[in-house]
């Protein structure tokens, strides 16, 4: 390992400490240097708040046009199943009972088609488009979870129409789980016959070099039903989704992965990324648990919409088992635990930069963490936060895959794509790559590191001098009570005797109030949007959804943003000092019933 990925290492831990150092020592060591720092991180973070809400936009006006497409689609389907109906009756009373069959196991007489027969036609055949073309292998991670959450998550599966012949379920257990034996058995026998297969792989214990957690569940249920499938079916029509055991997956999830993989040129280098949504127990939990996971949905949202296809997935996605094979599977050492992001980096850099994410713009529906009592639930979501800011160490990871010096292989292409009619042929003797095989530039490396810092930077530093920089400045420099004047006597205060730093400091002040609007933007938007999804998506009724009285929960956004972000984030980076691991915790979800209908 060279000296350079030892400082990668150190870019998280020192700009956490930097950055309170900076905070407290700034305004009296360095004052000029510290306005003109305040100054520059205030407008890039005020120009990236903008960036997201502007993103945000186009993220919630896809949603929206999904779901009514999906439900208008949904209702002509209906309207069409009515209209066959009644002429087949008509048809026995006027034809003397010529009924012919026809698509989708339905009759109807043999007529002329008229123009909204056509209509239907159409409509049933685009509906009908994508399905049976892939094979979908959930893969559902799970360690000491309530039984109760995991039927009802796979339950909302068993409810798709597809689910019989095109779905499998991978329950990955954990060997260290009291009774996972038990909890696995039941579960299977409960939709015993509701999917094509149900595959059951239990994650040994105290694996060497394994860091306990989602990715090496999930790492080692995808090698073992990798290898059960291919003996079934074709691996180039086989799509793993990766979830969480709260996930509710709407079918038109499904549908929209399928769509966009048929329209890709090439779909074993995509990756399919939802946006998250809180919903199913949001009404159940504390205000600043709630806030906190709306935020947490918007910054997910907002990524989606990436117009180079370079956008993180979060908690629920979908890939090719063949890209999942060409690139090793997940990794499962302590560096990874953040599994979403980290396994996204790894097929980006992997295969050079050909993979590439391609947005769904259907919610997944997550539930909060939720216990019983007030402050012990707040704690739940802290402990929770913590271990998603862990994902730090894919700072370091991104830092040197981009600018270690390492290039793609195109030996870790699967030599069964080599010869396959759907991927272009790629002939090593002729020097020539196909253009889905070309590496990317530098350009998307250095986008992709720098979505990385943001990610993980932002969360560290932005609490400490967003909240406090401005007025401890003040208190520091202007206040009559300011104590460097007592332990400086000799200072020189630029605020006071410079009128272009006083003219500074007033700008940066000005900025400092503007820096919350973009995300109050996102807020209102999201309000519209949440209501959207409850009741055209989820059904649910209007007393199941947000009401203005949540307005309230905004107020919150302070305290959740720095006890649920700046803080878990500035105690990761450090931590990465000495790397050490964290004990397996899983979030509690103590949820009994959920109150959304199910999609039909």
């Amino acid at each position: 390992m060279g000296i350079h990925h030892y400082i990668f290492e150190l870019v998280a831990p020192t700009t956490a400490i930097g950055a309170v150092f900076v905070l407290l020592l700034g305004p009296i060591f360095f004052p000029r240097a510290y306005i003109w720092f305040l100054l520059a991180y205030f407008t890039t973070f005020l120009y990236i708040s903008v960036n997201h809400f502007l993103k945000f936009c186009l993220t919630v006006r896809n949603i929206k046009k999904n779901i009514r497409d999906w439900n208008a689609k949904q209702e002509q389907q209906s309207s069409s199943r009515d209209y066959d109906s009644k002429e087949v009756v008509k048809s026995t009373a006027t034809n003397n009972g010529r009924i012919t069959p026809t698509r989708n196991g339905y009759t109807s007489v043999s007529v002329s088609m008229t123009d909204d027969d056509n209509k239907y036609s159409e409509m049933e055949s685009a509906l009908k488009q994508y399905e049976g073309q892939y094979i979908h292998a959930f893969v559902v991670p799970n360690y000491e979870e309530p039984e109760p959450l995991l039927r009802d998550t796979i339950k909302r599966l068993a409810q798709h129409r597809n689910a019989t012949t095109t779905y499998v379920i991978i329950l990955a257990m954990e060997e260290s789980e009291v009774d996972h034996t038990t909890k696995a058995a039941s579960l299977k026998r409960t939709f015993d016959g509701s999917f094509r297969d149900f595959i059951i792989t239990v994650h040994p214990k105290d694996v060497p070099g394994e860091s306990r957690g989602k990715g090496s569940n999930v790492a080692y249920a995808a090698r073992e039903a990798c290898e059960l499938l291919a003996r079934k079916v074709d691996k180039r029509h086989v799509v793993f989704t990766i979830t969480d055991s709260d996930s509710a997956i709407p079918e038109l999830y499904i549908r929209q992965i399928e769509k966009a993989l048929t329209e890709s040129e090439d779909p074993y280098n995509t990756i399919c990324s939802p946006p998250i949504f809180f919903s199913r127990n949001a009404l159940d939990v504390p205000a600043a648990v709630r806030v906190t996971d709306i935020m947490w949905s918007i910054m997910v949202m907002q990524n989606l919409s990436n117009p180079r296809g370079l956008a993180f997935p979060c908690s629920t996605y979908s890939l090719s088992m063949v890209l999942a094979e060409q690139v090793g599977f997940w990794d499962t050492d302590k560096d990874a635990v953040g599994e979403d992001l980290h396994m996204w980096l790894k097929c980006f850099f992997k295969t050079g930069g050909v993979a590439r994410s391609v947005p769904i713009f259907v919610p997944i529906n997550l539930t909060n963490v939720q216990t019983t009592g007030y402050f012990s639930n707040i704690y739940a979501r802290f402990v929770q936060a913590k271990r998603h800011y862990n994902g730090v160490a894919d700072v370091a990871y991104s830092l040197k895959s981009a600018f270690s010096g390492e290039q793609h292989s195109t030996n870790d292409t699967p030599s069964f794509l080599l010869s396959s009619s759907i991927m272009p042929v790629y002939n090593p003797s002729s020097g020539k790559r196909p253009s889905c095989l070309m590496s990317c530039s530098f350009f998307d490396k250095l986008v992709v590191v720098l979505h990385v810092l943001e990610a993980h930077m932002i969360p560290c530093t932005s609490g400490w001098l967003m909240f406090a920089a401005v007025p401890l400045t003040q208190f520091l420099l202007i206040s009559a009570y300011s104590p460097i004047s007592s332990y400086y006597p000799s200072f020189q205060n630029p605020i006071v005797t410079s009128e272009f730093y006083a003219y500074m400091f007033s700008l940066v002040q000005a900025v400092s109030v503007l820096l919350p609007m973009p995300l109050l933007l996102c807020a209102m938007l999201y309000e519209g949007l949440h209501k959207t999804v409850d009741a055209e998506l989820f059904k649910k009724g209007t007393n199941e959804t947000r009401t203005w009285r949540n307005y309230m929960d905004y107020a919150w956004l302070p305290v959740s943003a720095w006890l649920f972000m700046t803080l878990p984030s500035t105690l990761a980076c450090v931590k990465r000092l000495t790397r050490s691991n964290d004990k397996y915790v899983v979030a509690a979800k103590n949820i009994t019933i959920f109150t959304e209908a199910l999609p039909e």
